[in-house]
């Protein structure tokens, strides 16, 4: 019993680790978005790729990362995904020009690619029960939570002490630290090689979301009815329904369409992507307003984010406890209430209303933020089979990065389209509560339906 004991210790220490790099990656980067821009001469445009070229090519290839898994083994493709992002945040934080950030942003997606979705198999694999898989997913996820809230004000004090440059430079002993955690997880022997790679559906993938997120970020600049706009619209549509036609067709899909058939399951996969997208759209938007309309430094930025993130650490860790005794039925709709809660606040905004009193409703957005992603992961990963743990995990995790980047991208162009930052803000406001609204109405009406399913510690 105690071999099993710390059997689970230790895969829940690498896997949280991991998943803090990531986080804390995504959550540092925005609060630097001014100093790269005077630091490498760059406009909006710039910085949506800098933050897009991350979050596409994670999005882009986490079903391969849990395919990989599925088939080579986890801790083999974690342990390599926690390397690459290494290797890749140290090229970040050395990089000379834009285009070397953008190039090294996208080899961090690649491993951020490969460990996320692996470390969701290991605990998994690890946790047979299904009240503990729950307890394990909500402490990863609160890990996550955590370093979301501590990334931007500790990203604003190494920007203020030591440089953007050393956020990404940090990234590099937290990464190895994980893979020597990673590399005291015993082998697990459930792993199925010898499949055949979806090789057409990951290429299909990689150009449907790469050209969508590169219409909307460059389609105010180029005009949207220019010919690149509207060639880039053709080629998407196409990777898109070349994609879902390879999939279908494919004998071992990267994608199996078929878990779509479980409507807990689609609904899981909106519901993240919405989130996503809402959440981290707003704090693209907030960083640029908090330091180019206020003109606060980073360090400010960073603390100005605190009742908003710290909120989201609060939520995860509360999330299994929330799902045991209301259902993640309730849970994920009461957090999108509290998204329509928040952002109605934040609508003040649009009318340079003071921060103390927008900075009121940043709790309800984080807690909203928080309880959502544990709910909907426990509910997927107590859905699918553990066949497929390392599939339904890309899934989910794609979802939530395609929406981030579209986040980023719809509320930069909503920004930059706006007669005034006031229009775009109040847009942009607007946007996330209908798709609030939306998400909690569809979210109910999947989970009516499998409410087995969705009230994950019910599962066996």
């Amino acid at each position: 019993m105690n071999e099993t004991v710390k059997y689970k210790k230790r895969i829940l220490w690498a896997t949280s680790l991991s998943y803090v790099v990531v986080i804390l990656d995504t959550s540092i980067v925005n609060i630097a978005l001014a100093r790269i821009a005077a630091t490498l001469g760059s406009d909006l445009l710039g910085l949506q790729w800098v933050v897009n070229a991350y979050t596409l090519t994670f999005a882009g290839l986490l079903l391969t990362g849990g395919l990989l898994g599925d088939r080579l083994g986890a801790k083999n493709v974690c342990m390599t995904g926690l390397l690459v992002f290494a290797g890749a945040s140290a090229v970040c934080g050395a990089a000379p020009d834009l285009a070397t950030l953008v190039a090294a942003r996208t080899l961090q997606g690649v491993g951020a690619a490969l460990l996320v979705p692996c470390s969701l198999t290991l605990i998994s694999t690890g946790y047979r029960d299904a009240t503990e898989r729950a307890g394990a997913i909500s402490v990863w996820a609160g890990c996550g939570g955590v370093a979301m809230a501590a990334g931007p004000l500790a990203g604003g004090l190494l920007i203020y002490w030591f440089g953007w440059r050393s956020m990404f430079f940090v990234n590099v002993p937290l990464a190895m630290g994980g893979a020597w955690l990673t590399l005291r997880i015993p082998r697990a022997s459930d792993r199925r090689g010898g499949s055949q790679m979806d090789l057409g559906g990951q290429a299909a993938a990689i150009v449907a979301l790469g050209s969508s997120i590169a219409i909307l970020i460059e389609g105010a600049n180029l005009g949207w009815g220019s010919a690149p706009i509207l060639c880039g619209i053709a080629l998407a549509t196409a990777a898109w329904l070349c994609f879902v036609v390879i999939e279908r067709r494919h004998m071992q899909p990267m994608l199996p369409l078929s878990l779509f058939r479980v409507p807990v399951f689609s609904a899981s996969a909106f519901v993240s992507i919405v989130s996503a997208f809402i959440f981290y759209g707003l704090l693209f938007l907030l960083s640029l307003h908090f330091q180019e309309s206020c003109g606060w430094p980073a360090w400010q930025t960073g603390l100005a984010f605190l009742p908003l993130t710290v909120l989201v650490a609060g939520g995860s860790f509360s999330a299994s406890r929330l799902c045991s005794a209301y259902s993640a039925r309730h849970v994920v709709v009461g957090g999108f209430l509290l998204y329509v809660i928040g952002f109605s606040g934040l609508l003040g905004m649009a009318n340079n209303t003071p921060y103390w009193r927008v900075a009121l409703f940043f709790p309800a957005v984080g807690f909203g933020a928080g309880v959502i992603t544990p709910a909907v992961t426990v509910a997927v990963m107590s859905t699918v089979e553990k066949s497929c743990a390392g599939i339904a995990a890309g899934v989910l995790n794609a979802g939530r990065q395609s929406g981030s980047a579209f986040g980023v991208a719809i509320f930069g162009a909503l920004m930059s389209t706006a007669r005034t930052p006031g229009q775009g803000v109040l847009m942009a406001v607007l946007l996330a509560i209908g798709l609030s609204l939306t998400a909690a109405v569809c979210w109910r009406a999947a989970s009516r339906h499998g409410a087995r399913d969705a009230n994950a510690l019910d599962v066996r």
